[in-house]
Parts: structure tokens; C-alpha cells; sequence
């Protein structure tokens, strides 16, 4: 991702992004053929600049699945920095993102169990009661890490 791109992601500024997409159609194209990379989504979801994290979603909806280096979703980087509207919205745009796998196979409702987030639990649980059955790669579910962390 070019710095521009990240500038405009860690500002919030949605006519930035326009700006910079007018320049070049493919920009966010180019960001999602890359496997595992920093998309600009990530940046706004750690940051809390909620519109432009949803304006990206509406562009290049497959953005909100993608991990970067670390292994880490824009929900789960979202969760880690507390940033409970923009996990609220994203869920808003597709429910499903509570199961994506992260490091290690931990989804964002593994961290939510883990920290204890009632209200997020109950939100991911609501939406998606499916994702219960989502487990690491060492075989937990989230009411291991429920169990663990008290």
C-alpha cells in the first residue's frame, strides 16, 4: 500500500480515497490480489475511523477478509484496539467476519471470549450462532478461552 493510501486510512478521508482511486481505478485491485498484506481497511478499523472503514467495505467488500502479515483480519485489529463501532458495523456489513480465522485459527469471537466482552459476545453469538463451533488450530472453541481467562 502507498503512502498516500496510508495517509488517507489513518486521517479517515474518504475524499482522499476517492482522489486517489480517480488517479488509479485499480488501486484497491491491486491491494487484494496480495495474500497477505496492509490494506488500508486495516488501518482505518485500528484507528476508529468508522466511515471510511465502511466506504472501503462498499468498494472492495473482500478487503474485510483479508489478513495481513500477522495473520490478523480488520475485525480481529478492529477488537485489539477497541474500536467497538467499527466491529459493530462490519458486522452490520457481513455477519460472517466473526468466523474468519486468524492467527493461529483464532476468529474474532476467540478474542471476544478471551477479553470478556459481554456485549460483543452476545452481538457475534446473535448473528452468527454458527461460529460457537469455529476452533484453533489447537482444537479450541471459544468456550475454552471463556473457561480460561475467567
Amino acid at each position: 500500500m502507498d503512502q498516500s493510501l496510508r495517509d488517507a486510512a489513518q486521517e479517515g478521508s474518504i475524499d482522499a480515497l476517492h482522489s486517489l482511486v480517480r488517479g488509479d481505478p485499480y488501486t484497491l485491485d491491486t491491494i487484494d490480489k496480495i495474500p497477505f498484506v496492509e490494506t488500508p481497511l486495516r488501518v482505518a478499523a485500528s484507528a476508529g475511523h468508522t466511515q471510511f472503514a465502511m466506504e472501503i467495505v462498499r468498494l472492495k467488500p473482500s478487503l474485510a477478509w483479508k489478513l495481513n502479515q500477522d495473520s490478523f483480519s480488520p475485525m480481529h485489529l478492529a477488537l485489539q484496539n477497541n474500536q467497538t463501532h467499527v466491529v459493530c458495523r462490519l458486522l452490520d456489513a457481513d455477519k460472517d467476519l466473526v468466523r474468519v480465522q486468524g492467527k493461529e485459527g483464532a476468529t474474532p469471537l476467540h478474542h471476544v471470549a478471551q477479553t470478556g466482552n459481554l456485549y460483543l459476545l452476545g452481538e457475534f453469538q446473535k448473528v452468527c450462532p454458527m461460529s460457537i463451533k469455529d476452533v484453533t488450530i489447537r482444537g479450541e472453541t471459544t468456550l475454552h478461552f471463556a473457561l480460561n481467562n475467567c
